[in-house]
């Protein structure tokens, strides 16, 4: 029982109120008390995860033995979770039986703390990949999704082999995490991060488009469908229409937003991995229109510009400290956010940027607090598109892009290097909410060779960063630089 309730404070304090740990706590609690124990009332206190959804059916499917009662305590915005086991006079279980379900929950310790390390390595690979790409755009706006470019590199990271894999997983912080556990965690979070609420619209598709007459290996093209649920393509890349067939499933996609990832194909490229992310995410507590007005914004050169600013006031969960004022601004049922930073006037963006890393990132997010407060935020609709290769090299894959060191032999019998890895963004903020997407593409090439109480008021009148998270598992869906709105 030690095990088991250790178990289940570990999923809790990582997941949140949510259906991962819904599932663990209810099988621990069933093994645990199923054997002799007529009825079992447990009351949970509130969540440390500040989203936690407000309705029964993140349960998923209960036992007909298993209820759930919500309580709301009247103090507080969170609810907590009252379950019953009804359980009269359960049969022993046999020796054989009880290794079974122990297997069972052997199996589910392994794959959430797969989960946890999946999400873990994504956080600190989007950490790095964000700061290198603000650092070296200056001052300019930067908008992009690490899960994107992580899932797009994952689904490639099954083809390489020898220095290019050890690069990548060094790059990518999947040290401990053996291929096979690799992809079924990311199968598992991509499930997760999907529609969690009928407020907030999450797709997040990917797709293999190879050159016709060119060999992959089976098991390659067996994982993308399996774990990545890719679909996978034999396309002439002769055909005048071929370009127009792949931007119109990335157009698809993403709802319209991104409507071309490829120009043009090039007589040497043999395959196209892509990966397109959409949300769309109205806002808990919307913005009224009516008091969206125009005031000045302060650029890094000096000037300003009118621009509309959306208020708002009410209860957020907030944070500053002496660098910089943060808010957390929830969509839907309170699952996914935005968290918006703000520099301090004697400081700047890039100062927080050189700040900018997976501890320091949790620590900043467990200090917000819920205070009353006015809040002030721009407007904006922008489009991002970069090339990831000096990014990337920067980080640590160089091999993959050397047509004679790049080693893909998991990928093809052929010898390949990538070309490309292509990124678009889109998004929207208004004061119904916001929508964004993304878009990743490799393209792969045969070679030739401090606390108060008090109501605080934030103004976002200069640059700031801004994030899209997935509070429940931790994942960040898009991230921002927004410098000139």
């Amino acid at each position: 029982m030690k095990r088991n309730a250790a178990f289940f404070y570990l999923v809790w304090k990582r997941f949140g109120n949510s259906p991962i740990a819904a599932t663990c706590l209810l099988t621990l609690l069933t093994i645990s008390f199923g054997w002799d124990s007529h009825l079992c009332s447990i009351v949970l206190a509130a969540s440390p995860n500040s989203a936690i959804q407000s309705d029964k059916d993140k349960f998923g499917q209960l036992p007909p033995n298993i209820s759930v009662e919500l309580i709301q305590n009247p103090k507080s915005t969170v609810q907590s979770s009252k379950f019953k086991i009804q359980n009269p006079k359960p049969p022993r279980r046999t020796l054989f039986e009880q290794r079974k379900i122990q297997n069972r929950i052997d199996s589910s310790l392994k794959q959430t703390n797969a989960n946890m390390q999946l999400v873990n390595a994504n956080l600190q690979f989007g950490l790095k990949l964000f700061s290198n790409i603000a650092k070296s755009n200056g001052d300019s706006n930067v908008f992009v999704s690490p899960t994107s470019v992580a899932i797009a590199l994952s689904m490639l990271y099954n083809g390489a082999s020898g220095t290019t894999q050890q690069e990548m997983t060094a790059a990518m912080s999947l040290a401990g995490l053996d291929i096979k556990t690799l992809n079924e965690a990311n199968q598992s979070l991509q499930e997760t991060l999907k529609n969690p609420d009928p407020n907030i619209s999450v797709a997040i598709a990917n797709s293999l488009w190879s050159r016709e007459g060119f060999s992959f290996r089976h098991q390659f093209l067996r994982i993308s469908r399996q774990f990545y649920d890719a679909q996978v393509t034999s396309l002439d890349f002769a055909s005048p229409d071929a370009v127009g067939i792949v931007n119109q499933w990335v157009d698809e996609h993403t709802q319209g937003k991104i409507v071309r990832i490829i120009d043009r194909l090039e007589p040497n490229d043999v395959l196209f991995l892509i990966n397109a992310i959409y949300f769309k995410g109205s806002w808990t507590n919307p913005f009224d229109a009516k008091l969206t007005a125009q005031q000045p914004f302060y650029l890094t050169n000096g000037t300003s510009k009118q621009h509309p600013l959306m208020s708002g006031q009410g209860k957020y969960r907030y944070h500053e400290n002496q660098q910089f004022q943060a808010v957390r601004l929830p969509y839907g049922r309170n699952q996914l956010s935005m968290y918006v930073f703000l520099p301090k006037k004697d400081s700047n963006l890039n100062s927080l940027l050189g700040q900018l890393n997976p501890q320091n990132w949790n620590q900043w997010l467990s200090q917000f607090k819920e205070r009353k407060g006015a809040v002030k935020i721009p407007r904006f609709k922008l489009q991002y598109e970069i090339e990831l290769k000096n990014a990337l090299t920067a980080l640590g894959m160089k091999t993959m892009f050397d047509e004679a060191k790049a080693d893909l032999s998991n990928l093809t019998s052929e010898k390949v290097k990538v070309d490309s890895v292509k990124h678009k963004t889109f998004v929207e903020v208004n004061e119904e909410g916001t929508e964004a997407a993304a878009v990743t593409s490799i393209g792969i090439q045969v070679t030739s060779a401090a606390p108060t109480t008090e109501p605080f008021t934030m103004i976002v009148d200069r640059p700031f960063l801004c994030a899209i998270r997935d509070d429940r598992t931790g994942t960040i869906l898009f991230m921002g630089k927004i410098v000139n709105p």
